[in-house]
């Protein structure tokens, strides 16, 4: 595959890569290599000295909280390929090291993290996890023009400064492995009409939530553009466990599906609810469905159809990922989420490798630039969740996987 011949195919330079930050979070940053986190040596009172031949690059991800499922996924996949790369040879003979940080999930722990990460000497970062967190990330990295790739991150505001705007400006130095939100939402509407037969629909969605308003707003559009007539549109608020109001009023409209465009614990509520009071509708959902077989029965969630960006088993490529994360973490893949981290981590470190076999030094306008140009000509590069090219607003152009409950099983069933 092209994700591992990029980078064992380096000419063998030799180059020395200094540290792009003077403060002690640096040589505490070093002994964290590819597998700790630099928090953790950090408090081992860690003394190493940058050896000048690592690249530094950040990771930005939320691995506690409630939304950890995501993180940890990205971390793990993210952290795989760059271990992979490394035994390889690394790029141009240099080791990759991870500066990590664990966000929370919280969008100003983003912004203080990357503040640490640029003393920590990265030239690059991954993440973060949460459309939030990325954005306030997005602000600080486009900045200084540092080049930036978030795995997970779906609402349009990420690559683009006011999507609201036609003539907004895309924050060019910002990428994403996975697709956005409307693409779900669009594209959960299509297969609605097309493989559902659908004529109505309700929705359920988190408000103040960018990414479910994004997917939201874009289903209820497409809808009207394919002639589905959404009878009712129910919101609630972040927190909310109870949701049998909104969806008593679903029930009372039996639309024949019911877009939930939440993450997981939150759909398995409400699917459990909507039975409960009587919504008999097909439910549907974006990404953020991963895992969803865990928060509902499964006979609640039988035929629920949910938009994903991995489709499991689908390929040699793929079962040989499956293999070797089943094999790295002693657990199958827990979500989409690990593989979109695996490619982000491709993505980034091929990139990369175009600056270093320019002899650019790290850390530099001209290094950053050259790595941001590297990602953007893109093309053909074969990745877990999809063959990757990037459209003008630096989101992959790739098909979506189809995954349906069946079972008790979350099952791919088709590329749409």
């Amino acid at each position: 595959m092209k994700k591992i011949l990029a980078l064992t195919l380096a000419a063998m330079m030799s180059l020395s890569l200094a540290a792009c930050g003077g403060s002690e979070g640096s040589s505490a940053a070093e002994e964290t290599a590819s597998t700790g986190t630099a928090s953790e040596a950090a408090e081992e009172g860690g003394d190493t000295a940058a050896s000048g031949e690592t690249i530094k690059v950040g990771l930005m991800v939320t691995t506690t909280g409630e939304n950890a499922m995501y993180g940890n996924a990205v971390k793990n996949g993210a952290r795989l390929y760059i271990d992979q790369a490394n035994a390889a040879g690394g790029i141009n003979g240099k080791q990759i090291e991870v500066v990590e940080y664990d966000d929370k999930g919280d969008s100003t722990e983003a912004v203080t993290n990357f503040n640490r990460m640029l003393d920590d000497g990265i030239t690059a970062v991954i993440g973060a996890v949460l459309t939030g967190p990325t954005i306030a990330l997005a602000d600080e990295t486009y900045n200084i023009n540092m080049p930036q790739i978030s795995a997970s991150a779906t609402a349009a505001g990420v690559t683009v400064i006011d999507p609201t705007d036609p003539e907004s400006e895309v924050r060019t130095n910002v990428f994403r492995a996975c697709f956005i939100d409307p693409f779900q939402g669009e594209k959960m509407a299509e297969y609605a009409s097309e493989r559902l037969g659908a004529t109505t629909a309700a929705v359920i969605f988190e408000n103040g939530n960018d990414y479910s308003v994004g997917l939201k707003d874009a289903f209820v559009a497409k809808c009207e553009e394919l002639g589905i007539q959404v009878v009712a549109t129910e919101a609630y608020s972040t927190g909310d466990v109870d949701f049998k109001a909104q969806l008593t009023n679903i029930a009372g409209q039996n639309p024949d599906v019911v877009f939930s465009p939440n993450y997981y614990e939150d759909d398995g509520m409400i699917v459990t609810q909507a039975r409960e009071v009587g919504v008999t509708g097909t439910f549907l959902g974006g990404d953020g469905w991963g895992s969803v077989k865990n928060y509902a029965s499964a006979e609640d969630l039988e035929g629920s159809v949910y938009c994903s960006g991995y489709a499991p088993g689908s390929s040699d490529a793929v079962k040989q990922f499956e293999s070797d994360y089943q094999a790295a973490y002693g657990e199958d893949i827990p979500n989409m989420f690990a593989p979109l981290g695996y490619d982000a981590a491709m993505l980034m470190l091929n990139a990369i490798q175009a600056a270093e076999e320019q002899g650019l030094e790290a850390c530099t306008d001209e290094y950053y630039q050259a790595v941001i140009d590297a990602m953007s000509a893109t093309e053909g590069l074969e990745g877990i969740t999809g063959t990757y090219q990037f459209d003008e607003q630096n989101n992959p152009i790739k098909s979506a996987a189809i995954m349906k409950l069946e079972g008790g099983d979350e099952v791919f069933t088709e590329l749409f």
